[in-house]
């Protein structure tokens, strides 16, 4: 008796082993140019129509991967970073994908938009892989934590649960602080921003122009005092010494130091008040209560402090924005 699967209808050809059975499914024309190619054993070739058919119906692929994705995001990347970089691998996906090996294009390109999709990630990321790891492992630990003891964990309290010490617990926090940022724009219609709560605190190019000339002045002044006036000054001032310390190092009593330093305070104000405000008023009314010899030598220390330097070098506002010390050119 014949066997049943030899039994042909008339007119009907022989199916050899492998071939497939009418009506099967295919890949559509990227099927079929994969059956070609195994019974021909010629490569397959993906023509440029088939790529942009490819990357148009599975753009949606793209968004939902995004969307996936979205809760692992950080702060300063949003949704349509994903996207575009997915969109990109979609487009790469389908440019090496090959129907031959029978794997989905859904399934191979989802492999491909995924890692991209890390990749921007990481790149995008401030904070290293090792900080976000440990980043996740206390906020578990944090959220069970807040579960069992109805409030916010202390330090203390998420390194015992997390096997951390609190100096790293605080340096895990203090780094994902760090690597989280904020967008100054706009977010929304009527919304002006982070960006217009921020105050500017350094100083205009006039504010900056006069405090550098102060400044200069100022060091100026220190520097024309008489040599153990401006010593006490600057000991005291801007050294932040002890009145003995700066007495005993000149060989003089605490009270003639204490001394020194009004005379030396006397001076830096009359040169400051007469130089800055141009007013010789100041200058001339304290000197009319005293002697003469005294008037002479406040109008020669005054003259001496503003011939010590030129408006370039005196009003040297780099040197101010930079914070340059008062005592940089006080010893000179």
């Amino acid at each position: 008796m014949p066997r049943r699967g030899n039994l042909t209808r008339p007119g009907e050809r022989v199916r050899q082993r492998g071939e497939p059975a009418p009506g099967s499914a295919t890949n559509g024309a990227l099927g079929r140019k994969a059956r070609r190619s195994r019974a021909e054993a010629v490569p397959v070739t993906v023509t440029t129509s088939d790529v942009e058919a490819l990357v148009r119906d599975h753009l949606g692929l793209v968004g939902h991967l995004a969307r996936e994705a979205a809760a692992r995001l950080p702060r300063h990347l949003d949704t349509d970073d994903l996207v575009g970089a997915g969109s990109l691998a979609l487009v790469q996906a389908a440019r090496a994908f090959d129907p031959a090996l029978g794997v989905p294009f859904a399934r191979f390109a989802s492999t491909r938009i995924r890692g991209a999709m890390i990749d921007h990630m990481r790149q995008r990321d401030w904070a290293t892989r090792s900080v976000r790891s440990r980043a996740r492992s206390l906020a578990t630990a944090a959220e069970e934590l807040t579960k069992a003891l109805h409030r916010q964990p202390t330090d203390a309290e998420l390194a015992a649960a997390s096997g951390m010490s609190q100096q790293d617990v605080r340096a895990v926090l203090q780094g994902t602080d760090r690597a989280s940022l904020l967008s100054l724009d706009p977010l929304a219609v009527g919304d002006d921003g982070l960006g217009a709560g921020l105050e500017d605190r350094a100083p205009g190019p006039e504010e900056a122009l006069v405090a550098a000339e102060r400044l200069g002045y100022l060091r100026d002044a220190i520097a024309e005092l008489p040599d153990r006036a401006r010593l006490v000054v600057t000991g005291y001032y801007l050294e932040d010494r002890q009145l003995t310390d700066i007495a005993e190092e000149l060989g003089v009593t605490q009270s003639r130091a204490s001394q020194l330093r009004s005379e030396g305070l006397d001076l830096l104000k009359e040169a400051l008040s007469r130089l800055l405000e141009d007013d010789a008023k100041a200058g001339r009314g304290a000197n009319a209560d005293g002697d003469g010899v005294r008037a002479r030598r406040r109008d020669a220390y005054v003259s001496a402090v503003a011939r010590r330097s030129d408006v370039r070098t005196r009003a040297d506002v780099q040197a101010y924005l930079d914070g340059s010390p008062v005592m940089g050119h006080a010893r000179g």
